[in-house]
């Protein structure tokens, strides 16, 4: 029988983070009992002809589902995100070289550190003279550079990209936390790469997007844990990959299709920002943190006026069910994250808090 999950909390984690009750009914049954198999997907052989397929349809779904040109490359490694900050400049940099960076939060300050380990790493744009409140815009991208990084959205200090940037060299994103949020053309970047625990399953993967044809001009030997055409010439088997959570990842990239794919996605959590993003705006005790034309559909940060009432508040919004809202130490205040995953519902009673603590403290 399957293993029945119910929800217990409204659960607004920045991630680990909300999943599909659906995926962790399948994945729960799957740990007991793999497909009937008798052996449980945490101890199947990677090289089994059943995980093979399992990698060759996650692999094929991360690519449908972006709309991603056939060409491109798709593998999942473990090391998250932070370890792709590295792996961009061993892959795209230049000896002797040079990687421009928009600098918007603390991930793209670590993928900066990264760079500057290899080559130069030059901040075009930066918006750290306001604590990252805003996205910063109007900036060059110098023609000599090797490729453009940026963070398309930043967890932290609640910002987003609402357009991407033009580049003249290669484009080069880390999407961890918007990834199959909204449509993305593809075929304008280099290289995508996300972590996986926010949108795509459990943290322990990270799955790189990429156009080969970009790859083999840095001049750099290279290990062959940190070539990405090694990875991708082994379709993710060089070495053992993170079993369990690309096969999470299948199953939430099926629940994402079987909902109307990207798209609809976009359009779900455009209806969640926008119920909470107006409560904020609407009750006096509240405001946002970061400017209104770059606040993030994925994580809303905002504060109490009076932070004095915290503690009432903190008390109200968990005895309602509410997880996970206190903002990070380098903000403050609150942060509610709003994945695909996580229901309108939610954010309804997250709001309905809002309104009920404002009527008293108002």
């Amino acid at each position: 029988m399957p293993v029945e999950i119910k929800p217990k909390v409204h659960n607004f984690s920045a991630g680990p983070c909300v999943l599909p009750q659906q995926v962790f009914q399948q994945a729960a049954q799957a740990v007991l009992d793999w497909d009937g198999s008798g052996l449980s997907i945490l101890e199947v052989s990677h090289r089994s002809k059943p995980f093979v397929e399992v990698m060759e349809k996650t692999r094929a779904l991360a690519k449908e589902l972006l709309g991603a040109p056939d060409h491109y490359q798709v593998v999942f490694l473990g090391g998250g995100a932070s370890m792709g900050f590295h792996m961009v400049p061993q892959n795209f940099m230049k000896v002797g070289g040079k990687g421009a960076y928009a600098n918007t939060g603390t991930w793209a300050k670590r993928a900066i550190k990264e760079a500057q380990l290899l080559g130069n790493a030059t901040v075009v744009g930066s918006s750290e003279d306001k604590n990252f409140n805003y996205i910063p815009k109007g900036f060059s991208v110098p023609n000599d550079a090797d490729y453009f990084h940026f963070t398309s959205n930043n967890t932290i200090y609640g910002t987003q990209y609402k357009a991407f940037p033009k580049s003249p060299v290669p484009l080069i994103c880390d999407m961890s936390s918007d990834i199959y949020s909204r449509p993305v053309n593809v075929a304008d970047f280099a290289m995508i790469y996300a972590g996986a625990q926010k949108n795509m399953g459990p943290a322990g993967a990270t799955m790189y997007l990429f156009d080969p044809n970009a790859l083999g001009k840095t001049g750099r030997t290279l290990s062959p844990m940190m070539d990405l055409a090694n990875h991708a010439a082994k379709e993710s088997m060089y070495n053992t990959p993170p079993v369990f959570p690309v096969y999470v990842i299948m199953l939430t990239l099926e629940w994402l299709k079987h909902n109307g794919g990207v798209a609809a996605a976009e359009k779900r959590n455009q209806a969640k920002a926008d119920l909470l993003y107006n409560a904020i705006d609407r009750l006096p005790i509240f405001q946002g943190v970061t400017a209104k034309e770059d606040r993030s559909a994925m994580n809303a940060t905002f504060l109490l006026k009076n932070s004095a009432l915290e503690p009432a508040f903190d008390e109200q919004w968990k005895a309602a069910g509410i997880s996970g809202i206190r903002g990070h130490r380098s903000v403050g205040g609150y942060r509610a994250s709003m994945y695909n995953a996580l229901p309108l519902e939610s954010v309804q009673a997250l709001v309905d808090v809002m309104e009920e603590f404002a009527k008293k403290n108002g």
